[in-house]
């Protein structure tokens, strides 16, 4: 039984992408094509040294394996398609492909979502509780930790899938957005949505609020012991490292919230295009530069590589 047996009679939509303006579309797909480049090459390279060096076999670079192989899928399951609608204006997607699109961003985002979680009571087991680092991030805590967050995706996707397809689809079938976002695809339904909105709230409030409380909880923990540290090289390490995260959590988080709890009448749609482009294409770019490349052993590690390389 396939999606498009639902009782609609929609079998595509049209997704309007992000312009109309055709002196745009070449400049937007070399800039796409550059940010996705970058994107593969760096997170695919963080997850290779990750694997090749064994100094680098700590729980801190386990999450930060898994963050990379996330932010890589997330955004692979968006910028083809955007660059394909910019390049060959081709912008019309099946309504199962739709949903599979749906499906794979929604998993992986939230999987993220867990993961900077995870990765926030790392750190604080290493500041605020060093001595007792080793057996509080034990293989098994770590390992459950990544596969609660990829669980907790999944069936995050699969609630959002049968909520949003669930609905009937009676003619409208125009996308304004440049992929297929769920408020986007939503708003398009001739049924009536106020369950399936409310359910989206919810689910999604719960998945970003527990989140942001694991972080926020764990670093005020942190920054607590910061404040008591007397070696000043340690407390500058320590105040980059929370920086550079709360840089990367801010940007995901605040569109994450902009987007998806907001009511749908307020939602404007070229605003959301916008924010959308920082959390599908910029920061799976960033994580890399934001996350690994800054610290030391990542920068040794990638020496070495070249080294054996050569």
């Amino acid at each position: 039984m396939t999606l498009m047996q639902n009782s609609t009679e929609v079998t595509h939509f049209l997704l309007l992408g992000l312009t109309d303006e055709p002196e745009l579309q070449i400049p937007l797909f070399i800039t796409f094509f550059l940010i996705y480049t970058i994107t593969l090459v760096g997170n695919l390279g963080m997850i290779l040294l990750i694997v090749l060096d064994s100094r680098l076999h700590t729980p801190m670079y386990f999450f930060l394996g898994n963050l990379s192989f996330v932010d890589f899928c997330y955004s692979s399951a968006v910028t083809p398609t955007v660059m394909t609608g910019l390049l060959v204006g081709d912008k019309v997607i099946s309504y199962n492909d739709c949903a599979a699109q749906m499906f794979f961003f929604v998993a992986f985002a939230t999987v993220e979502n867990y993961l900077l979680a995870s990765m926030a009571y790392d750190r604080y087991a290493a500041v605020c509780k060093p001595l007792y680092y080793a057996t509080t991030m034990t293989t098994s805590v770590y390992v459950c930790l990544s596969i609660g967050s990829y669980f907790c995706g999944f069936l995050n996707a699969s609630i959002h899938i049968g909520d949003t397809f669930s609905l009937s689809f009676c003619g409208a079938y125009v996308v304004h957005h440049f992929f297929c976002d769920i408020p986007a695809v939503m708003i398009l339904s001739c049924s009536d949505r106020y369950v399936s909105e409310l359910v989206l709230v919810y689910v999604v409030s719960f998945n970003i609020f527990f989140a942001l409380l694991v972080i926020w909880i764990s670093y005020i923990f942190i920054f607590i012991t910061i404040m008591k540290m007397q070696s000043s090289a340690g407390y500058r390490k320590a105040v980059s490292t929370c920086a550079s995260h709360f840089t990367a959590v801010s940007i995901f988080y605040g569109t994450i919230i902009f987007m998806y709890l907001q009511p749908s009448s307020s939602h404007s749609m070229d605003t959301d295009k916008i924010a959308s482009v920082f959390y599908t294409m910029i920061i799976p770019m960033l994580n890399p530069l934001v996350y690994s490349l800054r610290n030391k052993e990542v920068k040794s590690a990638f020496t070495k590589l070249l080294l054996i390389a050569k």
